[in-house]
Order: C-alpha cells, then structure tokens, then sequence
C-alpha cells in the first residue's frame, strides 16, 4: 500500500511509519496538520502517484478541534478513490456520521486505543485501502445504540443486531461465525433476515451490506 499519515504527534506518527514500513507497507508521506494533509495530496495528485489510503487523526492543530475529520471528509469527496481511515482519543458520533455519509466505500473509524493491537491496525488499513469498511467496536456500540430507538431497525432481532455490528466493523461472515461461535450457515441466515426487514434486493448486490450498515448508522 501508498499510506500518508497525518498526525501532529510526532511519536505516534513515526511509531505508525516504522510498524507499516516494516511490514512491507510504503508510508509516502507523514505530515502534522491537515492543511498540509490536503496540500501533500493535492501535490501527489499532481504526480499522478496519489496514495491508497491516508490515515489521519480527527484532532489536529491549530484548534485541536475537528481539523483532521473536516480534511477527511473533503479528501472522500475530492477524491473518492482513495481510502481514509481516521483514529480519534474517544467516540465522536457527529465525526463517525460525518465521515460516514455519502459513499460507503473505503472507510474507517478507530480508537487510538486499537492502534495497539498491531495486527487488527494493519488489517482494517489495509482494507481501507482495498475500498472496504473498518468501525472500531466501541463506534459501532455507540452509534447502533443510538439507533434502537429508529423504526428501520425495529423489526430486528437482538440475535441481528448483534451480527448487523459485527458487520459493521468490516467483518466477514466466517469471521462473524467465529465470533458467535455458529455456524457460517447460521451466519448467512441472520444476514439474509437482515438483508430482508431492510427491504435490500438482490438487485444491490454486494452493496447489500454496505447499506444494512449505513441504514442504521445513519437513521
């Protein structure tokens, strides 16, 4: 992968640096703020050699406020190829649904916490960077338990909800089977019930999931 890190912590950005070089990974840029977040891209862009996925923190000078989400957000539309994964001190549910609206593709939200576990960091950076979703747990609590009270949701069982999270944080279905402890049959029957009182047709395809997510995540 081509990674641009914005993060003024310059401990946290050369630790991030070091752990996505050493495991083969091509950080192109490391920059402190998100003016010259938007900048280093743009520049890049020029070079014809825009990067896979940018990983940035929500929180950035000069404010330390939302600088680091608002970039997030123009870089998605400006440039809707490239993946963008976000890391935050706490949940921000007004970031997370910011970042959120619009298109589906290529998206994260993570605790700094989950940095920690390096192997789950890299994983949800690299699918990030391959056009998927990656929602840190403590997000998708927060957010699917604002949303119990939306009658889009309503008709779901407590069994669903729970695979509709789980789904949210980018999870396959063998990867949900594991989690439950069922069957990848018994998986595939939550998400086809889901799939259904969400009113998804086949006709959205791969999409369905996406959207099941975005239902509540945006209700």
């Amino acid at each position: 992968m081509r990674v641009v890190i914005a993060e003024d912590s310059v401990l946290l950005r050369e630790g991030l640096t070091r752990l996505l070089t050493d495991l083969g990974h091509d950080v192109v840029a490391g920059v402190g703020d998100a003016e010259a977040l938007l900048k280093t891209v743009e520049e890049l862009d020029a070079e014809q050699a825009l990067p896979d996925v940018v990983v940035a923190d929500v929180r950035m000078p000069p404010t330390h406020t939302d600088e680091g989400v608002r970039a997030a957000v123009r870089l998605r539309k400006d440039y809707p190829g490239i993946g963008v994964l976000v890391l935050s001190q706490y949940v921000e549910e007004q970031y997370a649904t910011e970042l959120l609206a619009g298109s589906s593709r290529g998206v994260g939200y993570l605790l700094k916490d989950r940095v920690a576990e390096v192997r789950e960091f890299v994983d949800a950076v690299v699918r990030v960077a391959q056009g998927g979703t990656a929602l840190d747990p403590e997000v998708v609590a927060q957010l699917l338990g604002r949303s119990r009270k939306q009658d889009a949701l309503a008709g779901l069982t407590p069994r669903e909800r729970e695979v509709l999270g789980l789904m949210a944080e980018g999870r396959t279905n063998s990867a949900i089977a594991r989690q439950l402890v069922v069957s990848d049959g018994a998986v595939e029957k939550h998400v086809s019930n889901i799939f259904l009182k969400l009113g998804l047709s086949p006709s959205d395809g791969d999409h369905r999931r996406v959207l099941a997510v975005l239902t509540y995540l945006n209700s």
